[in-house]
């Protein structure tokens, strides 16, 4: 029986000078990122996220990864089978719809730049955030450290890891009682709380935002974030993908729906690989990789055909 394929699509952490080589490789794809180079809007931010620390800010972050995902898949698509599903973590689930034909890959990149922007504003009337992960906490213990220092679990990736986000005058307190208490965590480059009720101001107007996009129907099921269930309706789309914003996101039980779909093979488009390390990690039957571990598309294809004979 031939194997099955899950797309994962990235959030941010991972982005680097060199994230849209790849994609260049294939001329369609080249030809994607030389038209959004040279636009306008979308230049100086493509362009600042080949340079320095500057790439980890949120409005340069957000655009930047969306375009480099969707570049990659690009020149991948036409030699692949449908996938089973694709998944976005955090940004990433805006790149899935892109992936999955829902979205124009220029509507997308140009809807996480609205995105970015909404989220950045609600920092401007209250105090700079963080975000923290945390794992290997003693069971029970989490919750009541969250509340301690004003944090809010905003993506569960494992049975004892998550992502937090909160004040970032509290972030290494965090840390540092996480570490006492036996857990384990560290501090991301990320200046925003996503994914919690922080950022619950960017909720309504992003959801203006995609009311008003041309939407098709997806090819193949997108996993919701906030539900970890596959989305075909374009109504449940609009109506959970603005919604994570502010609400925590479901990625241990996302990985979980990998398995109910029947994936056998996954493959995430990178930027980083952090989302096949924890899907392997969690289901070692599902053959994982990510685009960052190859040299060429060639390389690409060949390990897919062999894990989908």
């Amino acid at each position: 029986m031939a194997g099955r394929l899950a797309i994962l699509c990235p959030g941010q952490g991972a982005q680097h000078a060199g994230m849209f080589d790849l994609a260049r490789q294939d001329p369609a794809a080249g030809h994607l990122l030389d038209d959004w180079f040279a636009d306008p809007e979308l230049a100086p931010l493509l362009r600042a996220s080949l340079e320095g620390e500057e790439r980890f800010a949120n409005r340069i972050a957000q655009p930047s990864i969306v375009a480099a995902t969707l570049a990659t898949w690009t020149a991948l698509r036409q030699s692949l089978p449908e996938p089973a599903l694709v998944g976005g973590y955090s940004i990433g689930e805006l790149t899935a719809y892109g992936v999955a034909g829902a979205l124009d890959p220029g509507a997308a990149v140009r809807l996480a730049v609205q995105r970015a922007r909404l989220m950045d504003a609600c920092l401007e009337d209250g105090p700079a955030q963080a975000m923290v992960a945390l794992s290997g906490m003693p069971d029970g213990s989490a919750d009541a450290l969250l509340a301690r220092f004003g944090f809010y679990a905003a993506i569960v990736t494992g049975d004892d890891a998550l992502v937090a986000g909160g004040p970032a005058a509290e972030g290494e307190a965090l840390a540092q009682a996480a570490l006492a208490a036996g857990g384990r965590a560290t501090l991301l480059p990320v200046a925003v709380a996503s994914h919690t009720p922080l950022l619950q101001g960017a909720v309504a107007p992003f959801a203006a935002l995609l009311e008003s996009q041309r939407w098709s129907a997806p090819a193949f099921p997108v996993l919701s974030g906030i539900s970890a269930e596959p989305v075909i309706d374009i109504k449940k789309a609009v109506r959970e993908l603005p919604r994570q914003i502010a609400e925590p996101i479901r990625w241990k039980e996302c990985m979980d729906a990998c398995v109910e779909a029947g994936v056998t093979v996954a493959l995430e488009l990178g930027p980083g690989a952090a989302l096949a390390r924890m899907l392997q990690a969690r289901h070692p039957g599902i053959a994982c990789r990510s685009v960052s571990e190859f040299r060429s598309l060639d390389g690409i294809h060949s390990w897919l055909g062999r894990q989908l004979e």
